[in-house]
């Protein structure tokens, strides 16, 4: 990678490997050394290496912060890992017409922040948004809890400004709320996985705060109670902003990371947060905390924002806190309709049960993804080979009750083997011409999404 000097300059990019090490891995714990980095600051700087890679058949992988669990930014072999870390402005506030314009490489937490100040939120808020980007948010059309009222990041993307494989630079979408001229390419880029184009520049509608938030915690002695009461709430008409589930082993998972204090003898919490007026959210919250009186459920408002943002807090360190018991856990976020909640959750107690093998569970239940959680260890083999067939079976009790195998997380590598669960040849071959269409020398981020021809060096 050295006649990467004829075309970068010094100090835009890498190939030692004290270096490249940092950037061979992501949150999925797949681990690939590339052979060099790169860390542009314009789109220029991306036009130029696209354009060397297509001549010189290279791949590229883009890469956000490397907080994706499905190794949508680990490295093939002999890649270059373009790294967007240092294209991190907020480049315009308009909020005459409310959107904002922001460089791939700005940390979701810090757009929050920023725009907090003045009255305003965007509402993807994924459980990494303190180190995660708005560019790897795109690329996997990122949710998180607010999903349920407000909606996945897709819903939020008004324009792309993206770099071809082949160097060219294009511009999608328009600044208006409305437009039909042609395909929707910027809804095709969004959650692409960065395997059609390079995002360079994103445009973003953002809401202003509301006036009010209340969060409350209902605690159940039934996984199943707990479900139930997640889809009467939504079938009497209230939805809230978040409605967040932890099962039991969860809950003690972060006691023991946070020392928050959780119950321990419960088996199953919901964290619930509406927002709106002040007057019309104290009538949801009364209506919200009845239902699950109903179902058993033992119900706790917070109190205030600092109560809130402990509960938050605690919520956010879920993922750490398994892992910190189990560092080769194998974690799935499928998706149900809501109505099937309590059925997915009661399906995945009997597969946890029948095969001797603890599965956590916690997530958006509100909007039906649950981030399903395989406990074992990769260093022992014959367990983790029996865990892995569970992923399976979660898949196919998923797709039974009318779901999806990935809510947020994208397909990447590690569930690249199992796409075909859900979309048949049809859909498959139409998505693979689409790719190809995009880059014919396979050069983005390849090996992502499709499982690989067989004796193709991409892993």
């Amino acid at each position: 990678m050295k006649s990467l000097n004829n075309v970068l300059a010094e100090g835009t990019y890498s190939v030692e490997k004290e270096d490249l090490l940092c950037y061979g891995y992501d949150a999925s714990g797949l681990d690939v050394l590339p052979a060099a980095v790169v860390w542009p600051t314009t789109a220029a700087d991306i036009s130029k290496l696209m354009q060397f890679a297509y001549q010189n058949d290279i791949k590229v992988i883009p890469r956000g912060a490397g907080t994706g669990l499905t190794g949508g930014s680990v490295a093939a072999n002999d890649s270059i890992i373009l790294s967007f870390e240092k294209m991190n402005r907020i480049i315009e506030v308009d909020m005459r017409n409310l959107n904002v314009v922001v460089e791939p490489g700005v940390i979701n937490g810090d757009l929050q922040r920023a725009l907090k100040d003045q009255g305003y939120f965007y509402p993807p808020d994924p459980a990494s948004l303190n180190t995660c980007t708005i560019g790897g948010n795109v690329a996997e059309n990122a949710g998180g809890p607010r999903a349920l009222k407000y909606g996945v990041t897709r819903d939020y993307v008004m324009q792309l400004e993206a770099v071809l494989p082949d160097g060219r630079l294009i511009r999608t979408g328009v600044q208006t709320k409305k437009s039909v001229v042609g395909y929707d390419l910027t809804r095709l880029l969004v959650g692409s996985e960065g395997t059609l184009a390079v995002i360079t520049k994103i445009r973003l509608k953002v809401l202003p705060l509301p006036e009010n938030v209340i969060t409350l915690l209902a605690a159940f002695n039934s996984l199943e109670y707990a479900g139930k009461s997640v889809s009467r709430i939504i079938a009497d008409g209230i939805i809230p902003r978040t409605m967040e589930l932890m099962d039991r082993m969860t809950l003690s998972a972060v006691n023991k990371y946070k020392n928050v204090g959780f119950p321990e003898d419960i088996e199953a919490m919901l964290l619930i947060e509406i927002d709106g007026s002040t007057k019309a959210i104290a009538a949801d919250i009364d209506k919200v905390a009845n239902i699950c009186n109903g179902f058993q459920g033992k119900v706790k408002i917070a109190e205030d924002s600092a109560s809130r943002e402990l509960l938050w807090d605690a919520r956010r360190a879920v993922s750490p806190a398994l892992y910190k018991l189990s560092p080769t856990k194998i974690n799935e976020d499928v998706v149900v309709p809501v109505t099937k909640v309590p059925e997915l959750l009661s399906g995945l107690q009997g597969i946890s049960e029948a095969a001797g093998v603890p599965i956590a569970c916690f997530g958006h239940a509100g909007d039906g993804n649950i981030h399903v959680n395989i406990m074992t260890d990769k260093n022992d083999k014959q367990k983790y080979d029996e865990a892995e067939k569970l992923v399976r079976k979660t898949f196919k009790l998923t797709l039974e009750l009318g779901g999806s195998i990935s809510g947020e997380h994208g397909i990447g590598l590690t569930k690249s083997k199992y796409i075909d669960m859900e979309l048949d040849s049809v859909n498959l071959d139409i998505m693979r011409g689409i790719k190809k269409l995009f880059d014919a020398k396979n050069i983005l981020n390849p090996g992502k999404i499709f499982p690989p021809a067989a004796g193709s060096d991409v892993r």
